[in-house]
């Protein structure tokens, strides 16, 4: 009975300590400026993220998730972030590829790192094969007084919106395509492309206008919510340029060094979680998004070229070896992903092939 009463005053006392632990934490504010607008499908999921923070920190980190533009332009996010002007912002890694090429590489390594790297298999190289300390590491590459988390793999995206049809890369050609900023871009360039970037409000309206002829931006749901099927009806799923997207949130450093240790775990815990909640709201979501572009807008799904992926991996194995020369940070980086990618993509691929093989035998007869 003595043992079990002083059992039960341990664990009382335990659940007393973390109680007060977490009661006396001081509250922390974090602002985060998006690049996009609210109603789009990232901030659905990074208010999600807000959410599950505020949960396990007994609403002492509290995130404010405020439009692009609200306190400083969308291209000076990262070092407003940096300097403090704002606690936090999101974003995608690679619109900062001009500080670091390396950041592609954690944002969008274009066509896998032109490693086979899809974006499940990506996660687990973040996760396990060294990325995470690799991405703890490109901030102060960077030159950033900045805490990151990833928080959304996307993928792959969509080759894009076309006003008629592309059957050849000549036809591609020929036309102004809206495309990523940094290096998935510019290898639309290389490839004789001409891509134009542009902040996803504005793409819409250059569509309208006429300033750009083709549109990509992500995948179904966010495309439908951004509204390209209203003028534009060809479709085509299939793309190198970002097969892996991942969107992360900015935590100014001094910000997060006020964090209690209790309330930096939960925030690096509810990212971990993220990564899968994102992955698994945007299978469904984006399921029902086509199904609607396809059966009530009029949507056309095409197949793209076959020599688009022969060129694309072409310029994008060209600009890895230019980059590896380059910079000694991006050579560490895509050299961890080559020797996990030698490891996990034999197994992945084929893998994959099961899961598609799977997916087709039930999806095209219900197509016909």
């Amino acid at each position: 009975m003595r043992n079990r009463l002083l059992a039960f005053i341990g664990v009382f006392i335990g659940v007393l300590f973390l109680f007060n632990t977490a009661a006396l934490a001081k509250t922390v504010k974090i602002r985060v400026q998006a690049v996009i607008p609210t109603k789009a499908d990232e901030v659905v999921m990074l208010k999600d993220y807000a959410k599950n923070v505020a949960a396990l920190t007994n609403n002492t980190v509290q995130i404010e998730v405020l439009p692009a533009g609200a306190v400083v332009a969308v291209s000076e996010t990262l070092e407003a972030v940096s300097k403090g002007l704002i606690e936090g912002g999101f974003a995608w890694t690679h619109y900062w590829s001009g500080y670091s090429p390396a950041a592609m590489l954690f944002g969008s390594p274009t066509a896998g790192s032109g490693l086979g790297i899809d974006n499940i298999a990506w996660i687990s190289w973040y996760m396990y094969g060294g990325g995470k300390a690799l991405y703890n590491e490109l901030w102060k590459e960077m030159k950033m007084n900045v805490h990151g988390l990833i928080l959304q793999p996307v993928g792959p995206e969509a080759l894009g919106w076309f006003k008629k049809p592309i059957y050849t890369m000549d036809d591609f050609r020929k036309l102004r395509f809206r495309t990523p900023p940094g290096i998935p871009g510019q290898t639309y360039n290389d490839i004789g492309v001409a891509a134009v970037s542009m902040g996803g409000g504005d793409i819409l309206p250059a569509l309208e206008k006429g300033v750009i002829d083709a549109a990509e931006w992500c995948c179904p749901k966010p495309d439908s919510i951004f509204g390209f099927q209203k003028v534009l009806k060809y479709y085509y799923l299939q793309g190198l340029h970002q097969v892996v997207v991942n969107a992360d949130l900015y935590i100014n450093g001094d910000v997060w060094k006020s964090l209690t240790a209790e309330q930096k775990k939960a925030m690096e815990v509810c990212a971990d979680a993220s990564l899968m909640r994102s992955l698994a709201y945007r299978i469904y979501e984006n399921g029902k998004a086509l199904k609607k572009l396809v059966e009530e807008d009029g949507v056309i799904l095409m197949d793209t070229p076959p020599e688009y992926f022969t060129e694309y991996m072409a310029a994008v194995m060209k600009s890895m070896d230019k980059y590896k020369k380059q910079d000694p940070f991006f050579k560490k980086v895509w050299d961890s992903q080559k020797a996990f990618a030698d490891i996990a993509v034999p197994f992945w691929s084929q893998a994959q092939t099961t899961n598609a093989n799977l997916g087709n035998a039930y999806a095209k007869p219900k197509k016909k």
